[in-house]
């Protein structure tokens, strides 16, 4: 039989860290989850003076995972990396953060990139994707170097938007490392999980992967040089975000949100998270504010009358604007060609956000 990712969580989550109470699935000390043609790899992050005491959990580990399927070759790696510093106040009284970045050996990825924006939403479905795509492509358009990291491993959609659905990511030998080959579309580099998949089907992963996955993305990709790369952060305000926050330390974050009582809500929270984890909040942008009627001209507040400058003004945060609810971004989207890419009216609004929040950096 092939053994599954969950019945493989499920054995290594019998395995406790040594000293320690929980599981090393829930102390995120797995790090990566591979299948092969009869092979299962798991890895372990250690730090460099665990070596001693955990060779008895990777052969329990082992152990358990061969257990599944005699018939399959299983392994379990341990690798010492060295840990980050984290931010002085996401550190707890005793002086010890119990979320460690664990960057690995050698070249970095991320080593070439100037500036880092996350553009974040607590709440999904607020069209947060589609301004982090088109925030970039205005940038690019003028001439910048940028990227864009989607670190939604649930749902990515950057793949989609950039007309890249089903393309593949290869590799790359950069200063005795190999790393990713990012995809390249409309000037812009990408990485995305969707790149890193066989199909469309869900990603079934726990917290610590998700978080190692997300990170793994910035550091294990051959980047280059760039001015700016964009993250477009996951929804919601839990372990992903906060690691992610903690591991990257993005230069600003931006909001974004609908005039909706409830996305305002959320806005709030996430808001909240970045003051917590230290990262400077760049503003806040309203999205699909206003629908205007493509036969008609009239305007409709769907999603009720604007809001964003008066929340942006309780968070004490910039307002850079507002984008509409139009057909026709739409339908760029549909056609994973960003709209601030032409010359419309939607292309000129993002590209006075984009200038805007450069501007606030």
């Amino acid at each position: 039989m092939a053994i599954t990712e969950d019945q493989a969580l499920r054995e290594l989550s019998t395995i406790r860290v040594p000293n320690g109470s929980r599981d090393i699935v829930a102390a995120g000390r797995l790090s990566d989850l591979q299948f092969g043609d009869g092979s299962v790899t798991a890895v372990l992050s250690i730090d460099p003076s665990e070596a001693q005491i955990f060779a008895a959990v990777q052969k329990a580990a082992q152990a358990a995972l061969a257990a599944l399927d005699p018939a399959i070759t299983a392994r379990v790696v341990l690798t010492a990396h060295k840990a980050a510093p984290s931010p002085k106040s996401a550190a707890p009284k005793n002086g010890r953060n119990p979320h460690q970045a664990r960057r690995p050996e050698g070249y970095q990825g991320d080593s070439q990139i100037d500036k880092i924006i996350a553009i974040s939403s607590a709440k999904g479905g607020v069209g947060k994707s589609t301004v982090a795509v088109n925030l970039a492509a205005a940038l690019a358009k003028s001439g910048k170097r940028v990227g864009i990291l989607d670190a939604d491993i649930h749902g990515p959609s950057i793949a989609r938007l950039l007309g890249l659905f089903g393309a593949r990511a290869g590799t790359a030998e950069v200063q005795g490392r190999r790393l990713i080959a990012p995809q390249t579309a409309h000037g812009l580099k990408a990485m995305s999980i969707a790149f890193l998949t066989e199909d469309d089907g869900p990603i079934v992963w726990r917290g610590p992967m998700v978080q190692g996955a997300i990170s793994r993305m910035l550091w294990d990709t051959d980047w280059g040089e760039l001015d700016y790369l964009f993250i477009d952060m996951p929804p919601g305000t839990g372990d992903a975000q906060l690691g992610l926050a903690q591991d990257i330390k993005p230069a600003a974050a931006v909001i974004v949100t609908t005039p909706q009582d409830l996305a305002l809500a959320d806005a709030r929270k996430g808001a909240a998270m970045f003051g917590k984890v230290d990262i400077r909040l760049a503003g806040l942008i309203e999205n699909m504010n206003q629908f205007v009627c493509s036969n008609c001209g009239a305007v409709h507040d769907i999603f009720g009358q604007s809001a964003g400058q008066a929340e942006a003004a309780a968070l004490g945060i910039p307002y850079l604007g507002s984008a509409p609810l139009s057909i026709d971004v739409r339908k760029s989207c549909d056609f994973g060609v960003p709209i601030a890419l032409g010359e419309s009216a939607e292309a000129k609004l993002f590209a006075a956000l984009a200038e805007d929040l450069i501007a606030r950096i």
